[in-house]
């Protein structure tokens, strides 16, 4: 488990990986929690010329991949994402910003369930809900 906002952390770390071309920013990343953002801009946007739901997974499912590396058990090594669903909502347009809050529903030896909300921040409106399950990984 690993101490405090660990958001910087996680932030230089993406580089180069779909949540940082992806633009997203991290505001907290900690034990049982994580928050971040990004501004809709083109590269989110699907053909159709609505958000992409991809976008919105990528921030949520990033959101609560952080916050379950910062709240894994003691000597675990690791997670792997077993489950996850989610139900949209809403939108967003280009120059909009999509925040997340993600939130441990439970916290076990073998398992973590994560709930998660992205949120159209100009609207104030929940765009999705998102829930999704970690195996806790041990070294063999």
């Amino acid at each position: 488990m690993l101490d405090g906002n660990q958001a910087s952390l996680f932030q230089e770390r993406q580089k180069g990986h779909l949540p940082g071309e992806l633009d997203i920013e991290w505001e907290v990343v900690a034990n049982g929690r994580a928050s971040g953002r990004f501004t809709v801009q083109q590269k989110h946007m699907a053909p159709n010329g609505f958000l992409h739901a991809a976008a919105v997974i990528a921030l949520v499912d990033s959101a609560c991949g952080y916050a379950c590396l910062s709240s894994l058990p003691e000597g675990a090594s690791g997670f792997t994402t077993i489950e996850l669903k989610a139900n949209y909502l809403g939108t967003a347009t280009i120059g909009e910003t999509v925040t997340c809050q993600a939130r441990l529903v439970h916290g076990g030896r073998m398992t973590q369930v994560w709930d998660a909300e992205a949120i159209n921040a100009a609207t104030g409106k929940t765009m999705a809900l998102f829930r999704c399950t970690q195996m806790v990984l041990w070294p063999r």
